[in-house]
């Protein structure tokens, strides 16, 4: 029986083509603004990467905060809030305490998110009925992207791929991954390692890709799996082989190798009498009593 997850993740190119389609540009950050971009968990993990690729684009300063770490005093044009469920506690305060024009983008427009947000985007379709997020994150950031001013099409076709083609062996069978990225896919490798871990509780660490031989190298070894989202730096394979390690990369576009990801851990979680719709301790939202 197929888990909601599995079918939540084999949708993410129909979600993407439609979140291309339907790019909201008036509510999002306009060029030219200094912009925060807040979220908890996966969200916080998609802010950093589109804060990496909007500055990278020339549209303006771009910072990335956990929604309970954002620093006091900072000024900003705009606030833009990532939140699924629209409910969680951090993020909302953040929109109510601060004097910055804000922005969110959601999934559920009947959450307290929608009044306390100047604008928000709605992306209904790329919901999930699962607690481990997937579908939705990268709808998000394809959406994103695409305000930005990239072409989708081949990533689209890259997803498409990667939902149906079949998983190796290796992957379904490592001990330990270690997932790392550049730039704005560093993020993506953030949230990789969460979901191995939320989905199958695998033993997962990320890294920014420069940063790994400075010491978590020394965890490669034969059944460990270092897996790069994005061109890896010149050299590092062969660095991760000569320890005993497996070294993963592809040509696909990474918001589409993170689908494999995705893939892996439902796999490990069914190998393991998990249920990758139900993750041990996690909720859809965290809601903080007062």
């Amino acid at each position: 029986m197929t888990t909601y997850t599995e079918a939540e993740i084999a949708s993410q190119p129909d979600c993407w083509r439609r979140a291309v389609s339907e790019v909201s540009a008036d509510a999002l950050p306009q060029r030219g603004e200094r912009v925060a971009v807040i979220g908890c968990g996966t969200s916080w993990f998609i802010a950093q990467a589109y804060a990496v690729l909007r500055e990278r684009a020339g549209h303006g300063e771009t910072d990335a905060f956990a929604a309970s770490e954002v620093p006091a005093g900072r000024s900003y044009d705009r606030v833009l809030a990532l939140t699924r469920s629209g409910t969680t506690t951090e993020v909302l305060e953040v929109l109510r305490n601060t004097g910055t024009r804000t922005s969110a983008i959601t999934a559920d427009p009947g959450t307290p998110v929608m009044t306390l947000a100047d604008q928000v985007v709605v992306l209904d379709f790329a919901d999930e009925k699962s607690v481990v997020q997937t579908r939705f994150a990268t709808t998000q950031l394809a959406l994103l992207r695409a305000h930005l001013g990239e072409d989708l099409t081949a990533a689209i076709a890259d997803a498409e791929r990667a939902v149906a083609e079949p998983l190796p062996a290796e992957l379904l069978a490592a001990e330990q991954f270690t997932f790392l990225g550049r730039g704005w896919t560093y993020g993506l490798a953030l949230e990789a390692g969460l979901k191995m871990r939320e989905a199958c509780r695998a033993w997962t660490e990320s890294y920014p890709a420069m940063e790994y031989r400075h010491g978590p190298i020394s965890i490669a070894g034969p059944d460990r799996i270092t897996w790069m989202l994005g061109e890896a730096p010149q050299g590092l394979r062969g660095e991760v082989e000569a320890a005993g390690g497996s070294f993963v990369e592809s040509a696909l576009d990474p918001m589409a190798e993170l689908i494999r990801v995705q893939r892996v851990a439902v796999a490990r979680a069914h190998a393991r009498g998990l249920n990758p719709d139900e993750p041990l301790h996690l909720t859809r939202s965290v809601i903080l009593s007062a």
